[in-house]
């Protein structure tokens, strides 16, 4: 049963351009309605899926969890810990906007037993800001930084992007040189994928969205390759690096195929073999809540194949990729036997090699992953 718990508060005081996340305006929301009847979801969902372990990872994101006053945010926060039972070490999770939270909720956070923060940075280039219509100027993030340390929450995390509108390798060099210099431990980097329902999909189909392109872009995960690496950023995951030991352990849970609780609009969730979505649009979301129903509306009982192809699309994404072993011990079968074409066929094309019992993508694999990720999907 699951050990990890995510939380999606879906307000937001500003929608940004490559956002495809079920978010909503902040102003005129029913937040504290929407609250109560989280902590609503929260009461059935333990019941109906109880777990004997401890909750391990909580991941309260959004949206932006600390747009809502602190009070609410200190209201769900008492509510998670109300219904739910966490273990002696969890790693508990907020995701922050620079300049979002003042002294007085930063301290909440602390208080609520909040350990960790993941801080949306994105770029540290002012222009790139205005052009993705981030709310923060970069002198936020340092502010943030500084302001979490004060108060005690020492695990930090920092969101970048790379890959931007109009995006210049010298830009992306000088905001990681910035984001290397700052006491953090966790940096996620994603390259920007340009999503329907956003503006920039609307500008993209007009012509008006110029890309850096895919060599460029190419150039700049490698670039960050080296230079995290340079600065004691261990790479762990394809987007992910992380000082010794600061893995994010709430992420390793997806990326690992394991269960967790999923609670609120839009939120998904995997209990008991079953992968489950909540309705996105607020009333729906509230509706089924208030009929004393959960709010799902869509349930896929996950057959062995898929779980299968799950662990290998999701494995890979690590650097030390997936066990040979714990496959076997997990589904009854060997990796070889499952997807011989698929595998000798990548390994052939130097995309996937075996290294100490695990099979895991090569550095030309990283380049392609999605491609690599593909073939396990389509049993190629």
């Amino acid at each position: 049963m699951p050990k990890s718990l995510y939380v999606h508060v879906p307000f937001c005081e500003q929608i940004c351009h490559y956002c495809d996340f079920n978010k909503f305006f902040l102003k005129n929301q029913p937040i504290d309605e929407y609250l109560e009847l989280c902590a609503s979801e929260m009461e059935k969902t333990v019941h109906s899926f109880p777990t004997d372990e401890g909750i391990s990872t909580i991941y309260i994101g959004g949206g932006t969890p600390t747009s809502i006053s602190t009070h609410q945010l200190q209201y769900l926060l008492a509510k998670v810990k109300q219904h739910f039972f966490l273990a002696e070490n969890v790693e508990f999770t907020v995701e922050v906007n620079p300049g979002s939270a003042d002294e007085e909720k930063m301290a909440m956070l602390y208080e609520m037993g909040v350990n960790r923060l993941s801080i949306g940075a994105q770029t540290f280039d002012e222009n790139l800001l205005k052009a993705i219509n981030r709310d923060h100027e970069a002198k936020d993030v340092e502010k943030t930084v500084e302001l979490a340390r004060r108060v005690g929450i020492n695990n930090l995390s920092i969101d970048m992007m790379f890959g931007l509108p109009r995006q210049t390798m010298s830009q992306w060099k000088s905001s990681l040189e910035i984001v290397c210099q700052m006491p953090i431990q966790h940096i996620s980097a994603y390259s920007l994928k340009v999503e329907e329902k956003t503006v920039f999909y609307q500008l993209l189909r007009k012509g008006k969205l110029p890309m850096p392109g895919q060599e460029t872009e190419a150039e700049m995960y490698e670039y960050m390759l080296e230079k995290l690496n340079e600065n004691g950023f261990h790479h762990y995951e394809i987007s992910n690096f992380a000082k010794e030991g600061r893995q994010s352990l709430h992420n390793l849970t997806y990326w690992n195929n394991e269960e967790y609780y999923g609670i609120g609009a839009g939120a998904h969730s995997y209990m008991d073999g079953v992968r489950r979505a909540n309705h996105g649009p607020l009333p729906k979301y509230m509706n089924a809540l208030k009929n004393n129903e959960l709010p799902y509306f869509e349930e896929h009982v996950v057959p062995t194949m898929e779980k299968m192809e799950e662990q290998m699309f999701m494995g890979l994404r690590k650097r030390n990729g997936v066990s040979i072993q714990e496959f076997q011990k997990k589904f009854g079968k060997d990796v070889y036997e499952v997807f011989p074409q698929v595998i000798e066929k990548l390994k052939k094309n130097l995309l996937l090699e075996e290294d100490k019992g695990r099979v895991k993508l090569t550095n030309k694999g990283l380049l392609l992953g999605n491609e690599v990720f593909e073939k396990f999907l389509l049993g190629e």
